[in-house]
């Protein structure tokens, strides 16, 4: 299908960008990678009034170690993140996250900012910026993730609010995410992260409700002593996640436990 009329400018700064955005009104989206917002507008799922496209902002293409931080630039590219050394040596989990990404086209076009700021459910980035307590970097403020998402493609952002970085914590320990889905390039149908940081484990869930979950239950499980398997039978305490034609709520809960209890094996190296 064709998507519906809409104004374009492209926008030479930050500071740029969020003036248009608030001359085109509230219904204007900003053009990133457009992996996400592109279909939805062919589909005609989205009808923006305006694209802002701030894909000529150089100075947002970054990744930056800051002493325990990992920051991260709204306009980094997947394949960017898949491949940094730096990345790789300070948070290997978000490397081996971006490498599970969509396809190549999706990989060498998609964004770090695209991905948060789209607040997908099965969007990979947000599960791991919920669990570890990444902030989100605006043109106006900094937020925690665990209050940047809101609902299914809904977020803290203002109309004229920009997504300009992302700042993760380090992190080398054990690591592992796990992704099911029908065929290699699609989105999850349920993933789990597992991370080994400050003595103690974090499992962020994706796919299972409305926004990122962050398995409190398990970590607290596993805090307490008990084994991968009775931990992660503690994934689906209080998940409401809805069905699709992929699969139903209950199998969306009993790939949470399975796949709960395969990342923290695989993580520590166990099969």
């Amino acid at each position: 299908m064709i998507p519906a009329a809409f104004e374009y400018a492209r926008a030479s700064s930050v500071e740029e960008a969020s003036n248009l955005l608030s001359k085109f009104g509230e219904d204007a989206k900003v053009l990133a990678g457009g992996h996400s917002l592109i279909p939805l507008m062919r589909l005609r799922l989205a009808q923006p009034s305006a694209l802002v496209d701030i894909n000529g902002l150089k100075d947002l293409d970054h990744i930056k170690e800051d002493g325990r931080k990992l920051r991260v630039g709204a306009l980094t590219r997947h394949v960017t993140i898949q491949n940094s050394s730096t990345v790789k040596e300070k948070l290997p989990l978000l490397a081996e996250i971006a490498g599970e990404v969509g396809d190549n086209q999706v990989r060498n076009m998609g964004t770090m900012g695209g991905v948060i700021a789209h607040a997908d459910a099965a969007g990979d980035y947000p599960t791991l910026a919920l669990m570890l307590d990444a902030d989100i970097v605006t043109n106006q403020r900094t937020i925690p993730a665990n209050e940047f998402f809101k609902d299914l493609f809904t977020t803290a952002l203002a109309p004229d609010e920009i997504v300009t970085e992302v700042v993760f914590p380090v992190a080398t320990g054990a690591h592992k995410y796990v992704k099911f889905r029908r065929r290699l390039f699609d989105w999850a149908i349920v993933g789990v992260a597992a991370q080994k940081m400050n003595g103690g484990w974090r499992i962020g869930l994706t796919n299972v409700g409305p926004t990122p979950v962050r398995a409190t239950a398990v970590e607290e499980a596993l805090h307490k002593g008990a084994q991968p398997e009775e931990a992660a039978q503690h994934a689906s305490d209080e998940l409401d996640p809805a069905g699709d034609l992929r699969a139903s709520p209950e199998y969306k809960k009993h790939l949470a436990r399975v796949l709960t209890k395969r990342a923290i094996n695989q993580a520590e190296g166990r099969q």
